[in-house]
């Protein structure tokens, strides 16, 4: 029995070796990541245009096909194995891959085809320096034939599809620069502390309060490299609530438990409900630049280079203003 079992653990392995990669296992891979981003086969069904069936048969051969289980579905819902989430992000690297040659070919024939994965860390729309839609609109009227993805998240995820190739152009606070980067500043973004309607400070006097004594309320800080972070230690803030975007400062902060800092365009409505307050803005504030980033090398394509100028130009009239001010 255990030389039966080992022969077919055996003969599991032979099979989960692939060869060349077709055109077919291609199909599988892409319809298991739609799988996986929509969060299910069902939810999967109108973004693949194919039915639930199709799409379950579909991941099954891709299971067939790799001799692994990627995911569970049924009652509970749908969720990944750990392999399936190993081969998820594999898919994710092999994908852009393939997008990235198909980007250098139609850079041969000095076109620009195929699709451009932007990367945008959130809360960036309300802010007035921003003019990334501008940007968008320019790029859109120059290259029509490009698809865009927009993505939204953290300053580390972002560096990291820039560099293994799952997003061709970020757009990020500075916070600490790399040599297999390009950078480009674009515009500003001041941050404001803030404390809920429930906080002891809320409606409070500030005109006493220093860095010190802020130490003795509890703080709620982002949970990744940012300036965010780096203000907080220098500060002496000790996190005593971790928050993975600002929308999750935000809830942290209206909790009245915590003080947070946010972006004060995307407070500006909360305090216009009563539900943020502003501590001492003209003493605890912090400002920090975005900028957009592109891999050095392989060399960005042509499409992700154009994106990059029409950044610049959208951004350039704002660079001009501060500077005027600064003078």
């Amino acid at each position: 029995m255990q030389v039966m079992t080992n022969l077919k653990q055996t003969n599991d392995k032979r099979r989960a070796l692939l060869g060349q990669l077709s055109d077919m296992d291609l199909r599988l891979l892409r319809v298991f990541k739609s799988v996986v981003d929509c969060g299910g086969m069902a939810a999967a069904e109108l973004e693949l245009n194919i039915g639930t069936s199709t799409v379950s048969r579909h991941v099954k051969d891709l299971e067939t096909r790799l001799s692994l289980v990627l995911c569970r579905r049924g009652r509970a819902g749908f969720s990944l194995t750990p392999e399936g989430r190993r081969v998820y992000e594999e898919t994710l690297r092999l994908l852009a891959s393939v997008e990235a040659f198909r980007s250098s070919i139609d850079d041969i024939h000095h076109r620009m085809g195929g699709q451009l994965d932007l990367a945008v860390f959130d809360k960036t729309v309300s802010n007035p320096q921003a003019r990334i839609g501008d940007a968008i609109a320019r790029f859109a009227a120059q290259a029509p034939e490009v698809r865009l993805n927009v993505h939204v998240a953290s300053t580390n995820a972002i560096e990291r599809g820039v560099l293994d190739g799952a997003f061709q152009i970020g757009i990020i606070p500075a916070h600490r620069s790399s040599r297999t980067l390009a950078y480009a500043d674009l515009f500003g973004e001041t941050m404001l502390l803030y404390c809920g309607a429930r906080h002891p400070l809320f409606g409070a006097a500030h005109s006493g309060l220093t860095w010190e004594k802020l130490r003795a309320y509890d703080f709620a800080g982002l949970g990744f490299h940012s300036p965010n972070m780096a203000l907080s230690h220098r500060a002496g803030l000790e996190r005593k609530a971790t928050g993975f975007d600002q929308e999750a400062i935000a809830m942290l902060v209206m909790s009245g438990r915590y003080l947070g800092f946010l972006p004060d365009h995307y407070a500006e409505a909360f305090e216009r409900d009563g539900r943020l307050q502003a501590v001492a803005p003209k003493r605890f504030r912090y400002v920090c630049r975005f900028v957009s980033l592109l891999r050095r090398s392989p060399e960005p394509s042509r499409a992700a280079k154009l994106f990059q100028e029409c950044l610049a130009e959208a951004h350039t009239h704002i660079n001009i203003d501060r500077k005027e001010i600064s003078k």
